[in-house]
């Protein structure tokens, strides 16, 4: 039996081949669906400006109603044709001079009437007729919704209302939207974008009035304002949930996903999918961010800022399916100069001056508008290609086993079928993301192996032009790198990933483990030996004596791979001058290659492929060149990168990785041959 099944183990090697390449081949028509889905769907991108800064900042001015109407004139001007209007209060109503208010001790004040010393109630005055007659109800409507009575009260016949309520609570209970605000912006011609909370409690009747009335404003979409979408009550109670999304969809409102949150919104994902996933990414261009545009700057650096700005916009779009840029800004207290300052103007310069955002986004493919959502196709063949992705994942999986345990092969890929079969009845996301985990893991490191033995092949033969040997080892273990690319996209194809509602857990492992699986290969499993001797060689590495050098070299190698796994993922960080690198290449460019592969791993394994004829242990260059095959799968891990970017990201960083690794090579020569030439004439002239 065991030798029958030694047969089946090495006949199987054939067959698990054709499985990955017929998975490689049925991922591809799922690939074209995504690339449709990106390219010709959503193509609107949306700038909204937050309306309550505007007011904020307008608190600093002389005549805030005036600045107001110039600051949204300058805005419209620059390209920003959407407001942001959050739930109304007291404060808001009061930043818009639409209403004075008062504490009791003030109104007592004011009035030089006394008051009760008992009392700490609300006073409110309203700025004119329009205001009373619009908000009184407004208000009085909120306040006898949570049982505080309010009743009427004038001071030299300027109406007003008394609220039984402490003034600092008051100020923070939140309203329906103020109605004069959405009037204005829609007759200065603005889209409106409304920022919603959970912190009234949920009535369907009034959230289905509320609704009804955005609809005849225009507007289309909303976004959550706090920790929780309205209705949330916990994870097990979604009653509230789906109501909501009923009324959604009766009024034909969409959502927008903010992207870098610490924690997405309590109750999101529920509303979403609800929702069939009406939601559109957004970049948030915060406070804090405008700030850096009001610090004390000569006029250079200023504009550097305001470029940087724009790159970000155009950047955000382009690279990460955002479609709404969402802008914030607020008056800084400048000491130095003796000013209240703010970034409005440096904001409109980032969207419509010269090299400015907008017209970048324009020139891009895409159109300013009310941002739409995706409209992605599942047809019904996706199952049949899924089920030979699924094959075909697992066969590359245990195939790169077998470069380390061969006869356990066959046997792998069995209880590896079983296995994620089991894993998709329990769960099929968790399927999904551990087999295009696996099998993204799992090509890079292939292709790195195989590479490696390639290498050792080209150095006992010493045969044909060592260049071009290198440029084809280093294309074809691209490709088969590639074949990871294929797994993630088949696998993970669907709509959330790319709103980013899911995220593809892992990548920091994906950059990880081929390194750790390539090197454990090279030092036991790249040489035709015994499992005996390769017990006996792991044995005499973990028993050597340690130097200080290797001490020293460890915390080299443990700081630079540090360094390397923080960078990665979607939350890495990367230094000011890369940054302004990144912005170099980008704009010249127009998509940018990864630094770690162009300038370092793709050249490294081209020397090391070039050298491999007359060093052996120039195989340890190709090694470093495991980090750019797993950068080229890790790429499309980035599933809201639109596919056409992250394939023009590879095919630079291939093109300009082989143009510097044959730099490298040229540096080598002229060394080595100066070397040669100049070594023994100064050994005889010593």
């Amino acid at each position: 039996m065991n030798g029958r099944y030694l047969q089946w183990n090495q006949k199987s090697m054939r067959w698990l081949w054709l499985l990955v390449v017929l998975g490689v081949l049925a991922s591809l028509p799922i690939a074209y669906e995504r690339f449709n889905t990106e390219d010709h769907t959503a193509r609107k991108v949306e700038f909204v400006f937050d309306y309550r800064d505007l007011l904020e900042i307008s608190d600093f001015q002389s005549d805030p109603r005036a600045f107001v109407n110039d600051q949204i004139k300058l805005l419209k001007k620059s390209g920003v044709h959407s407001m942001s209007v959050y739930e109304a209060t007291l404060s808001e109503l009061k930043l818009s001079r639409r209403i004075e208010v008062f504490t009791s001790h003030e109104a007592m004040a004011l009035t030089q009437s006394p008051i009760s010393p008992n009392e700490n109630f609300t006073y409110i005055l309203f700025a004119g007729k329009e205001a009373q007659e619009r908000l009184q109800p407004l208000i009085a409507a909120t306040f006898t919704s949570v049982n505080v009575k309010t009743r009427p009260w004038s001071f030299k016949n300027q109406a007003g209302m008394i609220i039984e309520m402490g003034q600092e609570e008051a100020m923070l209970r939140t309203m329906d939207p103020d109605p004069i605000t959405l009037d204005m912006l829609k007759s200065e011609g603005f889209q409106i974008v409304v920022r919603l909370s959970n912190r009234r409690p949920f009535d369907a009747v009034r959230i289905d009035a509320l609704l009804a009335q955005f609809q005849q404003y225009g507007i289309k979409r909303f976004i959550i304002d706090g920790e929780t979408v309205p209705g949330y009550v916990n994870d097990k109670d979604w009653d509230n949930i789906d109501t909501m999304a009923e009324l959604m969809k009766k009024h034909n409102m969409g959502l927008a996903n903010i992207e870098l949150q610490k924690a997405q919104q309590k109750g999101f994902n529920r509303l979403s999918k609800m929702l069939g996933y009406n939601v559109v990414r957004l970049h948030s261009f915060t406070e804090k961010d405008g700030e850096k545009l009001t610090e004390n700057l000569t006029e250079e650096e200023l504009r550097t800022r305001v470029q940087e700005v724009a790159d970000r916009f155009v950047l955000a779009v382009k690279d990460r399916n955002i479609r709404i840029v969402f802008l914030n800004a607020r008056a800084v207290k400048n000491v130095d100069k003796g000013k209240i300052l703010h970034p409005l103007a440096a904001i409109a310069e980032s969207l419509k001056g010269p090299d400015g955002a907008i017209p970048r986004i324009l020139d891009a493919g895409y159109t300013t508008g009310i941002a739409e959502k995706f409209q992605p196709m599942y047809p019904g063949w996706h199952k049949v290609a899924k089920g030979f992705v699924w094959l075909g994942a697992v066969a590359l999986i245990a195939l790169t086993i077998s470069y380390f345990v061969p006869e356990i092969t066959l046997l792998l890929f069995i209880l590896g079928m079983l296995g994620s079969a089991a894993l998709y009845v329990y769960s099929p996301a968790l399927f999904a993301q551990g087999l295009a985990l696996g099998a993204g893991t799992c090509a890079p490191t292939l292709a790195t192996m195989l590479a490696i033995r390639s290498a050792r092949q080209r150095h006992r033969t010493k045969t044909g032009s060592s260049l071009l040997f290198a440029v084809l080892l280093l294309l074809r273990t691209a490709l088969i790198s590639a074949m990871g690319i294929c797994f993630i996209v088949g696998f993970l194809n669907t709509i959330t990933y790319m709103l980013v509602i899911e995220q593809f857990r892992g990548v920091s492992a994906l950059h990880l483990v081929p390194i750790v699986l390539v090197v454990l290969y090279w030092l036991l499993f790249s040489e035709d030996s015994s499992y005996k001797e390769k017990r006996e060689r792991a044995k005499k590495l973990l028993s050597s004596y340690i130097s200080v050098l290797w001490v020293l070299g460890a915390i080299v190698v443990g700081a630079a791979g540090y360094y390397y796994l923080s960078r990665t993922g979607n939350e890495g960080q990367a230094s000011a001058f890369e940054r302004l690198f990144r912005s170099f290449l980008e704009n010249t460019l127009g998509v940018r290659p990864r630094t770690k592969e162009f300038l370092i791993a793709h050249p490294l394994f081209l020397l090391g492929a070039y050298l491999c004829v007359k060093y052996r242990n120039a195989v340890l260059l190709i090694l470093i060149g495991v980090i750019g095959q797993a950068s080229i799968v890790d790429t499309f891990a980035h599933l809201h990168t639109p596919l056409h970017i992250s394939f023009i990201r590879i095919v630079y960083g291939l093109s300009f990785g082989i143009l510097i690794g044959i730099g490298y090579i040229i540096v080598w020569e002229i060394v080595a041959r100066s070397w040669r030439r100049w070594t023994p004439l100064l050994l005889k002239g010593s």
